[in-house]
């Protein structure tokens, strides 16, 4: 009887852990299973976060909604997907920096925004909603972008520093093109003697994950670019035409640099390229590609040479004061939103202007009721503005209109505009605020360079694994 109760026992236990140990495998079988599921939404590893398939769908959709011009699928997610990826990586290295944005500082940012808008927290809310973006969402999106603005201006802003030096020579140059007196007098420079280079870029920007037929295309605008440079076209009125037909290429003088302050590839194309030539080949970086011109060359030691300028060349380029146009214009802004397409941002604009030419509505009225912008509660106005003091795209539409003339709208990269001229005066640009100009400009050229090696140096010093770009989140994996 024991040998029996015993063996009942044993065979009770077996019948026990085996039920235990089915129940474990289905357990484990499951979890596997949710993990598979997962990594199946997962489009890239990036270090210890990642970047899902349905990140990249709502970044596509988003685009489209601003009724962006967009590349072929393929590289559309492939470039998207990059985008994604830099962003990821600033986050996480903004957080290990400590950058944060509490809630109360995120509400009252968006009360501002609201505010700016003449609409209250709540009927903002609403707005952001209708556009089919759930308010959390908005939340998360714009917490980001203040994250990674810090994060930028920390790592990239604050490091980037303007010399008097540098600012006199910006000057100085811009004086001597203005009075025609030719480039500067340089000393040449001398085989094996230190030196210093000026070179000037057209730069057309890829990203380094966009498809092949982006890549062809970017290399092409450069060939183009760059047979013309080397016909009689000016290099500054090739730049600034490139630029006008296609916002989003650069044209960039860099200053003097010594070759260790040039970009290795840049020196290494202009290592054997005259004072006024135009570089052999086009450059090809991570970021696009530069068809770069060598304006001039100059031994470090030029001072003797500076010295004997002619007098009235020294008279030309001393800091004085500038005769300059000043206009006084106002705007009806819409900026880029989701939800608020290209053409129904200028088909709104149109009718604003339509009404204004044919009398049935005052252009400050309409400013009030609709711009976007903190020149809305004084009908627009924008006051006295000189040269430089505007963007390009509206200081060229707003330059190009008689007094009281209503022009067509207009894009900028913070939206579109309607512009009405009032009046317009001689005034003088002093001293001071060409300094302030030549500083803003030189900060701008210098960050361009700065943002793009600090993006880089990001991005190759992450540890990302790309898993699936090519599907869709509702999409089976492949």
């Amino acid at each position: 009887m024991k040998q029996i109760l015993i063996a009942t026992f044993m065979l009770g236990a077996i019948s026990f852990a085996g039920i235990v140990c089915s129940q474990d495998l289905t357990k484990a079988s499951n979890a596997t299973g949710s993990k598979i599921r997962n990594i199946d939404g997962v489009a890239a590893v990036v270090n210890t976060g990642y970047v899902t398939r349905k990140e990249i769908d709502d970044r596509i959709v988003s685009l489209q909604k601003q009724g962006a011009k967009l590349p072929d699928a393929d590289n559309l997610r492939q470039l998207v997907l990059e985008r994604l990826i830099v962003e990821k990586i600033q986050l996480q290295n903004a957080e290990q920096e400590g950058i944060v944005v509490t809630n109360k500082e995120l509400d009252k940012i968006i009360s501002d925004i609201a505010a700016k808008n003449q609409l209250s927290y709540a009927e903002f809310k609403e707005k952001v909603i209708s556009t089919g973006m759930t308010f959390d969402r908005y939340k998360v999106t714009l917490r980001d972008d203040i994250v990674v603005s810090r994060y930028r201006e920390r790592a990239v802003e604050s490091n980037i520093k303007i010399s008097d030096a540098e600012v006199d020579n910006f000057i100085t140059e811009r004086m001597r093109a203005m009075s025609g007196s030719g480039p500067s007098v340089s000393a040449p420079s001398v085989k094996g003697a230190p030196e210093e280079i000026a070179i000037a870029q057209i730069f057309i920007p890829v990203d380094a994950g966009a498809g092949a037929g982006a890549q062809t295309e970017g290399k092409k605008q450069a060939e183009i670019l760059l047979g013309n440079a080397r016909g009689a076209v000016d290099f500054l009125q090739l730049g600034a035409a490139a630029t006008k037909e296609n916002p989003k290429i650069k044209f960039q003088e860099l200053g003097y640099r010594t070759p260790d302050r040039l970009p290795q590839l840049f020196y290494e194309a202009i290592r054997n390229t005259g004072s006024g030539q135009v570089a052999n080949a086009v450059v090809k970086s991570p970021a696009g590609y530069h068809v770069l011109k060598v304006l001039d060359r100059r031994t470090i030691s030029a001072a003797p040479v500076q010295q004997q300028a002619a007098p009235q060349e020294q008279a030309a380029t001393t800091p004085q004061n500038i005769p300059i146009t000043q206009t006084m214009a106002r705007h009806i802004l819409l900026k880029n939103r989701p939800g608020l397409t290209d053409q129904d941002a200028e088909r709104r604009l149109q009718g604003y202007r339509d009404q204004v030419r044919a009398k049935t509505a005052d252009f400050g009225e309409l400013a009030k009721k609709y711009s976007e912008d903190g020149s809305a509660q004084n009908g627009g106005n924008l006051g006295w503005m000189g040269p430089g003091d505007l963007v390009p795209e509206f200081d060229q539409a707003m330059n190009r209109l008689q007094i009281g003339e209503v022009g067509n709208p207009v894009k900028s990269e913070f939206g579109w505009h309607l512009i009405q001229v009032l009046e317009r005066r001689e005034a003088q640009l002093t001293v001071e605020k060409q300094r302030e100009f030549a500083r803003a400009a030189i900060r701008e050229r210098k960050f361009e360079q700065a943002y793009q090696d600090w993006l880089r140096q990001l991005r190759d010093t992450a540890t990302v694994k790309i898993l699936n770009v090519d599907d869709a989140a509702s999409a089976a994996p492949r």
